[in-house]
């Protein structure tokens, strides 16, 4: 699960969008509370947008980046665009370079925020715990946002490969974490998106210093205004961004979610795919009962239940969180988390980069019967017969065809459908991201997926199988295939469970067809999960 909104965008280290969710139509009315005289003035662009030359976004004359930096190896590939190291040409220092494709920003929505995006970071700049923007630059193709590279990695990253970590550790880092949001909040900025894919470590060093990265669904706090936009990342979403009503508070509900992984491993909130997790969410009831919450202190548990709390008035604010007694009162104990919370954290993470694949997969198992009315739409979209088509194509098509898709989803099928980021859509990445509107979620196609990656047909996917499907259906190069599958897999020997489970999640498929005998269903954990506890 990933990013449900049409102004979705992605970190360094990202992988991929999804797709859009229901609107849960209940209705509260939240104001933001800044007090007037620590509002601070909302920028407005240096340049304004021509309208002379309707191919800008930026407002300033083309500019090839390559005069100024050389791009070197790819960082991550997202929704929009790719992520490069680069190098300015001037001094050799060293920096990231987000690299934006201004055709798959399809609506002047997009635009639009992707120039705010700019705008909140410069705006930010010089703020310690804030990636730095060093410029933007923009081409007949592209988008360019240099800033800071933070080669320290991700946040749990870091905490897996340290192999252990306590309370006090913790408390650390939800400390930086909430520094940043009363940095963007007295600054006049909501992030929307806060989940621990957008913190990086600055450098490698043992003391370096945790950022926040992506601002693309970020918004300046306006006086008075209340925020409808669903958007951020279904796990860290709060229960107001469903309503659709909310104000900055929803920034310390999605660090309070980050705060209940560090501290057991899995999300507060779980259910069998997306909607039932929002489901879950807008339940609000918190489990403090099983392991590891009977050894985890009072004061954590004191915390997290305020920063987790389903009204937003009655919502601790990220002043609060910075005087309470676990955060600044040394409350936090010493006493190592136990190291079940690491392997559920570390699986939590790996088998969501498996889901695209899964996807993909399962879009092959459809028999012609099935997908003929997608077939159908594809061809007609295909007009020069090239076996992919563009967004413009796809734009044009669903426009022809009178589609009642909103210009938000026609936006998140653009961003979930291109699997291997190569700028067009194929045929399946066109099956696989429409599959689960047409209701084309069979427990068989879910069994002939596992069937046709278990290629010996032992009844478990090996590493070679999977490394073999992934490039197969171009899921990146030779080193993030591995990476992704060591993450994964420890055993060589993925099971139906294993990797198909997250295969039924994400196409709605009732997840009790694929028990084993040796796996245990645990309430809202996830089978893979418990195998480690």
């Amino acid at each position: 699960m990933g990013c449900f909104s049409s102004k979705h965008r992605k970190t360094q280290n990202d992988g991929g969008g999804e797709r859009s969710i229901p609107i849960i139509p209940v209705q509260t009315h939240i104001v933001d509370q800044v007090p007037d005289h620590r509002k601070p003035q909302i920028p407005s662009p240096s340049i304004p947008i021509s309208v002379r030359d309707p191919e800008t976004i930026l407002g300033k004359p083309f500019e090839d980046i390559r005069k100024f930096y050389s791009l070197g190896r790819e960082l991550g590939r997202g929704g929009l665009g790719i992520t490069y190291m680069c190098k300015e040409i001037g001094t050799g220092n060293i920096y990231a370079c987000k690299s934006i494709l201004k055709r798959k920003l399809i609506s002047e929505l997009g635009r639009e925020d992707v120039k705010t995006e700019i705008q909140i970071m410069q705006h930010l700049s010089g703020q310690p715990n804030v990636v730095e923007i060093k410029g933007s630059y923009e081409d007949r193709h592209s988008v360019h946002l240099v800033m800071e590279l933070c080669a320290g990695g991700e946040l749990f990253d870091r905490i897996i490969a340290q192999g252990h970590y306590s309370e006090r550790a913790a408390a650390g880092t939800i400390k930086s974490i909430v520094d940043v949001v009363q940095i963007c909040h007295l600054n006049g900025v909501i992030h929307r998106d806060l989940k621990p894919e957008n913190f990086l470590f600055s450098s490698k060093e043992e003391n370096a210093m945790l950022k926040v990265t992506d601002f693309g669904l970020s918004a300046f706090i306006e006086e008075g205004k209340i925020y409808k936009d669903v958007v951020g990342s279904p796990y860290y979403v709060a229960p107001e961004v469903l309503r659709q009503s909310y104000g900055k508070e929803i920034d310390i509900w999605s660090a309070g979610v980050i705060l209940y992984i560090l501290l057991c491993g899995v999300p507060p909130f779980w259910a069998d795919n997306e909607e039932g997790v929002f489901v879950e969410i807008l339940k609000c009831k918190i489990d403090f009962v099983r392991e590891p919450w009977p050894s985890i202190s009072d004061s954590a548990k004191d915390l997290v239940e305020k920063m987790l709390t389903e009204d937003p008035k009655r919502r601790i604010t990220a002043a609060q969180v910075l005087e309470h007694p676990w955060i600044k009162g040394g409350e936090a104990p010493e006493k190592p988390i136990d190291s079940t919370v690491l392997s559920r954290m570390k699986q939590f993470r790996a088998m969501n980069k498996l889901k695209k694949l899964a996807l993909k997969v399962s879009a092959v198992s459809l028999s012609e019967e099935e997908i003929k009315g997608l077939k159908t739409l594809f061809a007609n979209m295909d007009t020069n017969r090239s076996g992919t088509i563009t967004y413009e194509q796809l734009q044009t098509g669903l426009s022809r065809l009178r589609s009642r898709l909103s210009e938000t989803e026609v936006q998140q099928l653009v961003e979930a459908s291109d699997v291997d980021g190569n700028g067009t859509i194929d045929y399946y990445e066109f099956i696989s991201a429409t599959m689960h509107r047409y209701k084309l979620h069979h427990d068989e196609h879910v069994h002939k997926a596992f069937q046709h990656l278990d290629k010996d047909k032992n009844g478990h996917i090996t590493r070679d199988e999977l490394e073999s499907a992934m490039k197969e259906y171009g899921m990146g190069d030779e080193a993030s295939i591995k990476e992704v599958i060591s993450e994964v897999d420890t055993d060589n020997a993925l099971s139906p469970v294993e990797i198909m489970r997250e295969v039924a999640l994400e196409i709605g498929v009732p997840v009790n067809t694929f028990k084993q005998n040796n796996v245990q269903e645990d309430g809202l954990y996830l089978p893979v999960l418990n195998n480690a506890a």
